[in-house]
This record gives C-alpha cells, sequence and structure tokens, in this order.
C-alpha cells in the first residue's frame, strides 16, 4: 500500500478531531506557567555605589603607607566583613531566612547569605602617569544584598555597607599605625646597635691610641726624627769616647800633687804615676808582642820593681777605667769598621789582655799608699773634665736606650697598623652602615607618621557612599512577563506536539482518501456525520464547560497579577503611559 499523502484538509481534519485534547493540554500547562510566574515569590535587590576617591594631598608631596591595589584591599575587606560572626549577628539581627533556620544547618545559611550578597567592580580605563598609556582600573564598586522583602533587602544592604566603610577605614588606620610602630621599633634596634659599635670604637681607640690608620704618617715621621736624633747621639757619643779616652791619657801622665822638674827642667814623674804609666805601655805591648818579647820583659821587670818600691797599690779602679774605655773603643770600631779590621783586631786584643789583668787582680788589694789631696791645677782640671765627660756620656747612653725604646715602640705600631687598620674599618663601615640605616628608618619614620595622620583625617585614598542603598521597588526577578511569554509558547507546543503523536498513533480510517487508500478505489458516495440530539446537547455542555475554565483562568491570572506583582491600576497607567510614549514619537 502506498503511503498517503498529508493535504492541508487533513491536517485541518486531524486539529478537529483533537481539538479538545490540544485546548486542554495547552490550558493545563499554561496555568501551570502563570501559576509559577505568579506564584514564584519576587526577589528584591537594594544596591549601594561606593567611590574609591584618591589622595586629595599629592602623593609627590605625602606618600602614603597603604601600597595595595583596590581591588585586592576591597577583597580582602569582603573576607573580614563576611566571616561567620558577623554574618550570624545580621542574620539574627534582622530575622532573616527563617524557614531555613529551621530545617539547615549554620554553614547553609551563611552560604546562602553569600550567595545573597553582590559585590561587583566598576572598571574604568585611566591614564598611568608613569607611562602615559589608559590603564584598566578599579573606580568603585557595588555592594547589594538580594531579599524577597525589600525593606530588609535595603536595611541589610545599608548594613553591610556600614561594616566596608568602616572596616576600610579601620583597616587603613591600623596599617599605618603598624607601620610606624614597626619602623620605630626598627629604629630603636639599629639605635642600640650604634650605641654597641660606638663603645667598641672607643675601647678599640684606647685600645690602639697610636696604632690608627690616621696615625701612619705621623709614626714614620717620629721613626726618621727618632732615627736622625739616634745618629746624632751616636756621633756625640763616639765624640765623647774618644775625648774620655784623651782626658783619661793625659790625666794618668799627671801627678795629681805638684809635680816635680829635673835641673834640665824636664817634669819627674812620681813612682805611682810612672808606675801607671808603665802598666799602660805594658797593656799596650802585650797586645802588641808576645809574652816573651824584651819589651814585656822589660817593662815587667820595671812594673815589678816599682810595686816593691811603693808596696801595694790599689789599681783596681784605673784598670777598670781602662778596661771600659778600650771596650768603648771596640764598640765604636766595630760600628765603624769589618771584623777583620786592623783596628779592631788591636783592640780586641787589648780588650782582652785588660780583661786577663784585671781578674788577676786580688779583689780587696791592701792600699799602703796614703793618697793625698790633688794640688795640681792641671790634673784637678783634667779630672774635672773627665768627670763631666764621663757624666755626659751615662747621660747620652740613657738617652740612646730611650731612642732605641722609642724606635723599638714606632716599629711596632706601624707593624701593627695592618692588622689594627682592618679592624678599625671594619667597625667603621659598620657604624657608617648602621648610622645610614638609622637616618633612612627615621626618614621613612617621619613619612609613615605623616601618613598615618592622613588617614586619621581621611585625606587619603577613601571610600566615599555616593548612592546609598535604596528602597527596591521593582522585583529583579522572577521575569513575570517572559515566564508567560514562554509557558504560553511551551504550552501551544506541548498541545500541538501531543496531537501530532496521538494522530501518528491512531489506525483509525478517517474521510473517503483513507477508504480510498485502504480498498484502492474510491467510493461511490460520502454520507456525512448527521449529529443527534444527544450529541448536540453533549457539544453545548463541553463548550459551555470550556467558557467557564477559560474565563475562570482569566480571573485567576488577573487576581495573581493584582495581589502578587502589581496593582492593576498601577499596571494600567503604565501602560496608558507607555501608549502616550509611542503615540508622541
Amino acid at each position: 500500500m502506498e503511503e498517503q499523502t498529508k493535504e492541508l484538509k487533513d491536517y485541518i481534519d486531524a486539529f478537529r478531531r483533537r481539538r479538545t485534547t490540544i485546548v486542554t493540554v495547552v490550558a493545563s500547562l499554561f496555568v501551570i506557567s502563570a501559576a509559577v510566574a505568579l506564584l514564584w515569590p519576587p526577589t528584591f535587590r537594594s544596591t549601594a555605589t561606593i567611590l574609591i576617591e584618591e589622595q586629595e594631598i599629592p602623593q609627590d608631596l605625602i606618600r602614603s603607607t597603604i601600597t595595595s591595589y583596590a581591588t585586592q584591599r576591597i577583597q580582602t575587606i569582603s573576607q573580614t566583613v563576611m566571616t561567620r560572626s558577623n554574618l550570624m549577628q545580621i542574620i539574627e539581627k534582622y530575622d532573616l531566612y527563617r524557614r531555613e533556620r529551621k530545617r539547615d544547618t549554620t554553614e547553609e545559611v551563611i552560604d546562602r547569605m553569600r550567595k545573597d550578597i553582590k559585590l561587583d567592580m566598576i572598571n574604568a580605563d585611566v591614564v598611568d602617569p608613569r607611562t602615559g598609556h589608559p590603564t584598566p582600573a578599579t573606580i568603585a564598586f557595588t555592594l547589594a544584598y538580594d531579599s524577597q522583602q525589600p525593606g530588609t533587602a535595603q536595611k541589610v544592604a545599608n548594613e553591610l555597607t556600614s561594616l566596608y566603610l568602616n572596616e576600610n577605614l579601620k583597616t587603613r588606620t591600623e596599617k599605618a599605625t603598624e607601620t610606624v610602630d614597626f619602623l620605630e621599633t626598627e629604629a630603636h634596634k639599629i639605635s642600640e646597635h650604634i650605641a654597641e659599635v660606638e663603645a667598641k670604637l672607643a675601647a678599640f681607640k684606647e685600645k690602639n691610641p697610636y696604632s690608627l690608620p690616621g696615625l701612619s704618617g705621623l709614626n714614620i715621621q717620629l721613626i726618621d726624627k727618632t732615627e736622625r736624633e739616634l745618629d746624632d747621639a751616636d756621633n756625640r757619643l763616639r765624640f765623647l769616647q774618644d775625648r774620655k779616652f784623651d782626658l783619661e791619657g793625659q790625666l794618668a801622665q799627671i801627678n795629681p800633687l805638684t809635680p816635680m822638674y829635673s835641673e834640665s827642667g824636664e817634669k819627674i814623674p812620681d813612682p805611682e804615676t810612672k808606675l801607671k804609666m808603665l802598666r799602660a805601655e805594658y797593656i799596650t805591648a802585650s797586645s802588641k808582642y808576645a809574652p816573651d818579647h824584651p819589651d814585656v820583659i822589660r817593662l815587667r821587670r820595671e812594673m815589678e820593681a816599682l810595686q816593691k818600691q811603693l808596696g801595694s797599690v790599689d789599681s783596681a779602679n784605673e784598670e777598670a777605667n781602662q778596661l771600659a774605655a778600650l771596650r768603648s773603643q771596640l764598640a765604636v770600631a766595630r760600628e765603624k769598621y769589618a771584623p777583620d779590621h786592623p783596628d779592631v783586631i788591636r783592640l780586641s786584643k787589648e780588650v782582652a789582655t785588660m780583661e786577663a789583668a784585671v781578674k788577676q787582680m786580688p779583689a780587696r788589694p791592701e792600699v799602703n799608699v796614703i793618697k793625698e789631696k790633688p794640688e795640681n791645677p792641671a790634673y784637678i782640671t783634667l779630672k774635672s773634665q773627665l768627670d763631666s765627660t764621663k757624666s755626659e756620656i751615662e747621660s747620652l747612653m740613657t738617652t740612646r736606650e730611650q731612642l732605641k725604646a722609642k724606635m723599638t715602640d714606632y716599629e711596632r705600631r706601624i707593624a701593627k697598623s695592618p692588622d689594627v687598620e682592618r679592624e678599625y674599618l671594619t667597625l667603621s663601615r659598620d657604624y657608617e652602615n648602621s648610622v645610614k640605616s638609622y637616618q633612612e628608618i627615621k626618614a621613612k619614620q617621619m613619612d609613615a607618621e605623616v601618613g598615618k595622620e592622613l588617614e586619621k583625617e581621611r585625606k587619603g585614598e577613601r571610600f566615599s557612599l555616593i548612592d546609598p542603598p535604596q528602597f527596591p521597588e521593582q522585583p529583579i526577578m522572577p521575569n513575570r512577563s517572559a515566564i508567560l511569554l514562554l509557558g504560553f509558547l511551551l504550552s501551544l507546543a506541548s498541545g500541538f506536539g501531543y496531537a501530532a503523536v496521538a494522530e501518528s498513533a491512531d489506525k483509525s480510517v478517517y474521510g473517503a482518501r483513507g477508504i480510498s487508500s485502504l480498498f484502492g478505489n474510491p467510493p461511490l458516495s460520502v454520507i456525512p456525520y448527521l449529529p443527534n440530539k444527544a450529541d448536540v446537547m453533549h457539544a453545548e455542555r463541553v463548550r459551555k464547560i470550556a467558557i467557564i475554565a477559560i474565563t475562570g483562568t482569566l480571573v485567576i491570572v488577573i487576581l495573581l497579577i493584582h495581589f502578587l506583582w502589581t496593582p492593576l491600576d498601577v499596571l494600567w497607567f503604565k501602560g496608558l503611559r507607555k501608549v502616550d510614549t509611542v503615540i508622541g514619537s
């Protein structure tokens, strides 16, 4: 059997057969959508707009201690405001979510409130003064609260706005105060460190007063000066030692008593003087010749004869003086000449001979010769000059030792200077860095204190409420018109769709075309359906029920619109204004 092609008449006949079902489905679904649109509780939103104002005083003059971005600061404030304690306090204060608190947990109620709070940023392109290019920046933000009661929405929005404003002011003031306190603490620590370094520097300078870096040049100058003074003292000492030796030689040849002269006018030395002269010649000859040399033997015999004549004579002082003179001459010669120089060799032999002679003398010789007071003026003069020379030599020797000690001290200072300088520079660098850090911290502390006053006086960046929460006159949801329109379209689609499915599933034969399709031949004639009285009464009853149902539905929809959405008189006047606007335009 070939598939029957549908024509428009077939669709019209199908609609007539299914019109009751279509109307019923469409009416039922539209009533449900209308009920949803009208019974859905309205949600009112009260919104506050808060402007982020820039700092009044130019930042080039006073810089704020708050360096975070506005968006970051707003998010931080949100986390602080939307804490469990704050939200629960608002919920209990305004008796929010009464039914939810009975059946849900506290966390679920708080999550519900957090979802009802809306925070949106308002951004704009501003010119960055550093780069000169437009940069998106947050200039304001909106804070809103959604509630089924418009008054509650406004009150809660006001409460949240106050919390945000107060928290921003509190946060900025606390951060400014914390910055000042931190810088003050750091300045105190650095000040204590500076005091410690100053004490170390003072102790170090007291411990090393002459080895500090600035005194190196002075120490070198003092060494040069001391070297010159030491050279002068050595030259003077050599001169005095030579003079002393000469005076001692002259003094040894002069009789302290009044001298005696021969007939020829020659001076006759006394036996004691002659003995001294012989001893001096003997020492000189012993240093030059061997012990069996004739001159040495002759001098030794003459000395023994005079000693027998004079008896025991205390010559220890004279021998000691001669030994000291020879040693001084030897020391001067060694400084001038090499060890193999003839003068050094000669003086070394004389000193050795004199030392041997002094050791052989008795420790306490008896003095049998009675010394008289010197009367010879020449002797007295030479003796005075010799004593003065000896005294000056002793003074120069003391001065020389002092100069050597000074030289050693100056050299020790210079040798110590590198270590002292290294430690001193370390302490000085630490002190300078600490002072620099202290000055920087104090400057920052002053800026922070000015910034703190800036926040107290509310002259810095601040939140300004430019649009406080208003009483919401219209709900933001649901969109009842859209729900009604969408419900009506879905109802129509459902009704016709149901009719189409039912028609395709129906295997009954309708009309002449159906019979022709079934038997292959058209019918001879078509007798229309003639309704009887019962059919007419049934059709009338169905029409009345439909009219009553439609009328009741319209009345119910109108009542729901009037009581749950907008009063009919307000809706009427709004419509008239829109008509006037359309006509006027």
